[in-house]
């Protein structure tokens, strides 16, 4: 008969034969948010899930599977996110619990496909493995679950040679091809495979690699059409509405002489609505003449029903000719889902206290000859709206931000990056002027053309190349998440028949 303390020996080796893999995999997560900004370890989105589909493989069960997965998906999002946790106030446990779910069946799936390999499996493994997880970023990119913030593609932002997939496939053929070569390394080493499944996994993950690298470098350079000045005035965060709009006109001044097309502030640099504050008018008016360029400026001012819109308004001499009603708000920063249930979080976090409507479409402003797209702030995540703009012929595309909530935070350098991406995706330029934040600037190949970060305080002009092109991506829309679905849906659905096959058998 064992001991007592045999057997709180063996318990223990119990508990930590369980939990120090569970833990492990929560340091595999959080290893690979540091490929995002802002420590930018780009290179290690290539092999940073091969730590994490080992320790699946090895799970024993589908129920261990699930809980190492869990843990990964917390350490990557509480590390990639942790900016938003101090605002949640006493929610933030059940946020890390909801977001650990997100990982929990590309999990499932690899340990199904990587417990017992073979040379088909191990082929089955580099098509399903990378679908599900594209298929579940495409989910997970919902506006009202936060949009596609931290899609793993992104990682990719600086890196020109294999950017250039997302104007095949957008930022999921990124993705797709990151977890793909992830999934063939992991293959390679893998101690339970044969030698058959191991250099077909090794080969897989080089030869996609460097098609990858390839795609980007044998693509030529656009032609530029021409060139556009945009002034941004970035002040960083001014308390009080009066003093914000002083501080930008003033900043704003600066800019006369330097022959601007156009002078862009940041998201809810007017706290006041022109329209009821005539000397507010009258003082955009006077700015965009004595700059001799228009102002595109950002309202987020109760109308005169007591209404609160976030708008971008484009003001000449002669007043506004034309505005955008940002679509798509922040959840919880600009709306609570569900208010009339929902809406006693706002008393315990930052959340909305008032939610602001909703614009009904995109707009292009005709700026100095040029067609320009404007998007606000949160927008920028979104591929789609960029694809639109670019179908409607926008030469440029110009985004107002500010995170004056999460200041000094990684959040900044996030947004900033996803410019570049957007760029590349839309085959047009793309601009980010932020109140306070990162303000950026890239080319239609994703160049960066300037780079002014939260500290920096002042008004800046750049020369943006302008060059045209119908992407693949503006052309076929998200055929990638699509074929993911269907490739996942698929494995799905085979799965299931041979089960029911085996179960009949007996």
């Amino acid at each position: 008969m064992p001991t007592a303390s045999a057997t709180v020996t063996a318990e223990r080796a119990g508990v930590a034969r369980r939990w120090g893999p569970r833990l492990l995999a929560a340091l595999t997560g959080a290893c690979l948010a540091l490929a995002f900004p802002a420590v930018n370890a780009w290179w290690w989105a290539w092999f940073g899930l091969v730590p994490f589909l080992l320790l699946v493989a090895g799970a024993g069960t589908f129920r261990e599977a699930g809980w190492r997965s869990w843990w990964a998906s917390a350490g990557f999002f509480g590390t990639l996110h942790h900016w938003v946790l101090p605002f949640l106030g006493v929610f933030w446990p059940l946020a890390v619990l909801v977001i650990g779910l997100v990982w929990v069946p590309f999990g499932l799936v690899a340990y199904g496909l990587l417990r017992r390999v073979s040379p088909v499996r191990a082929g089955v493994a580099l098509l399903v493995l990378p679908s599900v997880w594209v298929a579940v970023e495409a989910l997970r990119s919902w506006q009202h679950l936060g949009g596609a913030w931290g899609l793993l593609g992104s990682s990719q932002w600086q890196v020109r040679p294999v950017l250039g997939l997302a104007a095949l496939g957008g930022v999921w053929l990124l993705s797709f091809t990151l977890v793909a070569v992830n999934a063939g390394l992991a293959l390679a080493v893998l101690p339970d495979a044969g030698r058959r499944a191991r250099l077909a996994g090794g080969g897989a993950a080089v030869a996609l690699a460097a098609l990858a690298v390839c795609s980007g470098l044998v693509r030529p350079e656009p032609v530029v059409t021409g060139v556009m000045r945009v002034a941004g005035v970035q002040p960083g965060p001014v308390p009080g509405p009066e003093r914000r709009v002083a501080t930008h006109l003033r900043l704003t001044g600066e800019l006369a002489g330097r022959d601007p097309d156009v002078v862009v502030w940041g998201q809810s640099s007017v706290g006041l609505d022109p329209a009821q504050r005539p000397d507010v008018d009258r003082l955009l008016r006077r700015a965009a003449a004595e700059v001799g360029a228009d102002l595109l400026v950002n309202v987020d001012a109760a109308d005169p029903s007591g209404r609160i819109a976030k708008a971008a308004y484009q003001y000449t001499p002669d007043g506004v000719v034309d505005t955008y009603v940002k679509q798509r708000l922040a959840p919880f920063g600009e709306y609570i889902p569900l208010r009339p249930v929902l809406g006693w979080i706002a008393g315990h976090t930052e959340a909305a206290e008032k939610d602001r409507i909703t614009g009904a479409g995109l707009a292009v402003f005709e700026v100095a000859g040029r067609r320009v797209g404007p998007l606000i702030s949160y927008e920028s995540t979104f591929p789609d709206l960029r694809r639109g703009l670019a179908r409607k012929g926008v030469d440029v595309t110009i985004t107002q931000g500010s995170l004056t909530t999460f200041h000094g935070s990684w959040a900044h350098a996030q947004q900033a990056s996803f410019e570049a991406l957007r760029a590349v995706e839309s085959g047009r330029p793309a601009v980010l002027v932020e109140l306070d934040g990162t303000s950026a600037a890239f080319d239609a190949r994703g160049g960066r053309l300037a780079w002014f970060p939260p500290e920096y305080r002042g008004a800046f002009v750049v020369d943006v190349p302008l060059s045209v092109e119908e992407t693949p991506y503006v052309r076929l829309g998200d055929w990638v998440p699509a074929l993911a679905g269907g490739i996942a849906l698929g494995a799905g659905a085979a799965a299931a028949a041979r089960r029911m096959s085996r179960s009949r058998n007996r």
